[in-house]
C-alpha cells in the first residue's frame, strides 16, 4: 500500500507557531524530506520542525535548483528529487515535504505538488502561518483594516512591476528582500511608503532583526527571508 505525501508549512521560524494538524503529521510520518539550497548546508524549515520529530524519523536532504518558468525547464535534479519521494511512497513509508512559511504561498513546495499531483499519490497538504502574519502581530502592526487594499510583491520581480504595484495598494507586503534592498527602499521612498514601513528578517528564529528606518538602512545586508510591511502615509 502506497504511502502518504504531506506537505507541511512549518511557519515562518518559531516552533510554537506550527500548527496542531502540522505537528500531529509529523510526529507521524516515516520519512521527512528537508529542502536546503546548493550553497549552504541545513535546512531552515527542518530546524524549525525539529522539537517536534519522533526519534526514528528518517530525514532526506533534496537540493532544489531554482528555475524560472519552471514548467518548460524543470531540471535532472528535480526529476532524481521526484523519483525518490515516489520510490519512498511505493514502499509504503508517509513522506512530508517541510517549507518554511505557507506550502502553497511563495514555495518549493509548489514545484514539488505539480511534480506529484498526477502520479498516483495521495497528497495532503498543511496550511502554515506567512512570515508577514506572524509579523504583524508580533510588532502590532495591523496588514490591512476597514476597506484597505493589500498587495504582496516579491522584491525579486522587476522594478517597474514592483512600483506599479505599489502605486495601485493602499498597504504592502514585500517579500524576499535581500540582493535589491537598496532598490527597494528608494521605491518606497519614491511611492510616499518608506516612513510606514518596517522590516524583519528570519521572524522568529534566533537571529531575527528588525529595521525600522530601512532608507536608513538600505545598504545592509540581508537574508532571503526578509519580508516590509509598509502602507502609504
Amino acid at each position: 500500500m502506497s504511502g502518504i505525501f504531506y506537505g507541511i508549512g512549518v511557519g515562518p521560524g518559531d516552533p510554537e507557531l506550527l500548527t496542531v494538524k502540522a505537528i500531529k503529521a509529523i510526529e507521524n510520518v516515516d520519512v521527512l524530506i528537508a529542502p536546503k539550497t546548493e550553497k549552504k548546508d541545513g535546512s531552515v524549515a527542518l530546524t524549525v520542525a525539529r522539537p517536534y520529530l519522533k526519534k526514528d524519523v528518517e530525514i532526506v536532504y533534496q537540493v532544489f535548483p531554482m528555475v524560472k518558468g519552471f514548467a518548460e525547464n524543470s531540471t535532472d535534479a528535480w526529476e532524481a528529487n521526484k523519483q525518490e519521494i515516489l520510490a519512498l511512497l511505493q514502499a509504503g513509508k508517509n513522506v512530508a515535504f517541510l517549507t518554511i512559511g505557507d506550502p502553497m504561498f511563495y514555495s518549493t513546495y509548489i514545484y514539488i505538488y505539480r511534480l506529484l499531483e498526477n502520479e498516483d499519490v495521495e497528497i495532503k497538504t498543511i496550511p502554515g502561518i506567512p512570515a508577514f502574519v506572524a509579523i504583524g502581530s508580533q510588532l502590532g502592526y495591523p496588514i490591512v483594516e476597514g476597506d484597505d487594499v493589500l498587495t504582496v510583491i516579491p522584491a525579486t520581480a522587476s522594478p517597474e512591476k514592483v512600483e506599479n504595484a505599489m502605486q495601485a495598494a493602499d498597504n504592502v507586503v514585500l517579500m524576499k528582500v535581500y540582493k535589491n534592498f537598496e532598490d527597494m527602499a528608494d521605491l518606497l521612498a519614491e511611492n510616499n511608503m518608506a516612513e510606514q514601513a518596517v522590516l524583519v528578517s528570519r521572524a522568529g528564529l534566533d537571529d531575527e532583526k528588525i529595521i525600522y528606518d530601512v532608507v536608513a538602512h538600505k545598504k545592509d545586508k540581508l537574508n532571503y527571508l526578509s519580508t516590509i510591511l509598509t502602507r502609504k502615509n
